[in-house]
């Protein structure tokens, strides 16, 4: 114990943030020797007796002076983070005296998380030291899923007993994730409601605690409420310090979820600009990061600017290539039975990863590059003398059944291609008019298929 606060006093007198918020890590195995020596003979009454002499009575070995508000704070968050390396030796095996669980481990370090948000509304805690709130965090947000898992598991053996027919497992599926929930919004809250001069508020906290509450309400597929913590964020975007000032990896974490969350809602012109950032500040070895944006980056890319990643990009990511390089084939070449199949086969993965409804939307490409090839197949119309070759503009709706059922592998009647054409037409991605007497479609002179050159 002695080491560690001697680490306090370093931090505390240096001002130190991020070294004051690593005398409350808890990874194991990095810090296991640490733990253990920390943890000791498991011995409390020695330990608060230690804490007491190293806070109250040893002053004279601090270089800075603390107000009795904030040693009592600091005093107990040290005492429960002592208890709760304790539920973690046990949990990993690494103290012989005792077994443990991740469910008990999540309750000390819950304490621990509690009484560090208190000490920033009780015992007057400085601003400097904001970065012991997000390490609490993420470390309560980690235990938290631990639990729910081993909970889970439990569940799995309790189900079986003939006599917890009451018993429902999904109710308790995230109990501990939600619970982390509260505490991690009560983090935010504690962030976003300082009134201090912005150079020494708490509001340079805010957004690791959203990134926090993104993870986590995604984890628990509830988006909304990433929703109504932008809502604030927009809101309060005057008061609050700018999302450029942060480190890389926090503004790449709050640029992908933003972007998702367009995404989910079809602003996907705002999505594909959310997302493009994260993708450009992503660190480059940072491989499964560039893969999650690029789930939805893509899609994106297919709606708004109809292109699609190149066949080098997509070598790095095997499994989006085993997912996306199918449909590129597919759209490129026109081809619809095949980008049916692509989507058949990817059925599960794409609706697990919520971008099924925005790939099927690429079926209307695949379309038009399939109407396109028919249009240019057509040629040219019978030039008059010195004037320059035009491209055959009335083409019977027959060609274009004949092309649509040999590409889908079925059988349509000319009312169905009709209604294929008018839809096109619509949204922009065909332009000219359905002569339906004359059995014809009549294509605009000058950019029949916006966007194509044709």
């Amino acid at each position: 114990m002695d080491g560690l606060i001697r680490q306090f006093r370093v931090a505390y007198a240096a001002t130190n943030g991020e070294q004051l918020a690593e005398t409350l890590n808890s990874e194991l195995p990095t810090h296991a020797a640490k733990l253990q020596a920390l943890w000791g003979r498991g011995d409390a009454r020695s330990t608060t007796s230690d804490l007491n002499f190293l806070f109250n009575q040893d002053q004279a070995r601090f270089s800075i002076r603390l107000s009795k508000d904030e040693m009592n704070g600091w005093f107990a968050i040290y005492n429960a983070y002592w208890k709760a390396v304790g539920e973690i030796l046990a949990v990993e095996d690494l103290r012989g005296d005792a077994k443990g669980s991740w469910s008990r481990v999540y309750d000390a370090w819950k304490e621990v998380t509690l009484l560090v948000v208190r000490g920033y509304t009780n015992h007057d805690f400085e601003n400097w030291t904001i970065p012991c709130l997000y390490v609490t965090g993420k470390y309560l947000r980690l235990y938290a899923m631990r639990a729910d898992a081993e909970r889970a598991l439990s569940n799995e053996q309790t189900a079986v007993d003939d006599l917890q027919d009451d018993f429902d497992p999904q109710a308790e599926e995230h109990k501990s994730l939600e619970d982390c929930a509260r505490h991690l919004n009560r983090i935010f809250q504690v962030c976003a409601s300082d009134r201090a001069p912005l150079e020494e508020s708490r509001k340079w906290g805010v957004y690791y605690a959203v990134n926090l509450l993104f993870k986590t309400y995604f984890k628990l597929h509830s988006e909304p409420l990433s929703k109504n913590i932008l809502k604030v964020i927009s809101a309060g975007r005057s008061d609050i310090p700018s999302i450029d000032n942060f480190p890389k990896s926090q503004q790449v974490t709050f640029k992908y979820y933003e972007g998702v969350l367009a995404f989910l809602e079809e602003n996907y012109v705002e999505a594909e600009k959310h997302l493009q950032m994260a993708w450009l500040m992503c660190h480059k070895s940072s491989i499964r990061n560039l893969e999650l944006i690029l789930t939805y980056l893509v899609p994106c890319h297919l709606l708004t600017t109809h292109t699609l990643p190149s066949p080098q990009l997509l070598e790095r990511f095997p499994r989006l290539e085993k997912l996306f390089a199918p449909l590129a084939r597919a759209i490129k070449t026109a081809d619809l039975k095949a980008f049916d199949i692509a989507m058949r086969d990817g059925e599960d993965e794409f609706i697990k990863r919520r971008v099924y409804l925005t790939l099927e939307r690429g079926r209307d490409i695949v379309l038009r590059n399939l109407l396109r090839k028919v249009f240019i197949a057509g040629g040219f119309e019978e030039a008059k003398e010195g004037a320059a070759p035009m491209r055959r503009t009335r083409i019977p709706i027959t060609e274009f059944t004949a092309a649509i059922q040999m590409s889908g592998g079925e059988i349509m009647d000319t009312d169905e291609v009709e209604c294929i054409m008018a839809n096109m037409i619509y949204k922009n991605l065909m332009k000219g008019y359905i002569a339906h007497e004359r059995g014809t479609v009549v294509l605009s002179k000058s950019g029949a298929f916006p966007g194509t050159g044709v």
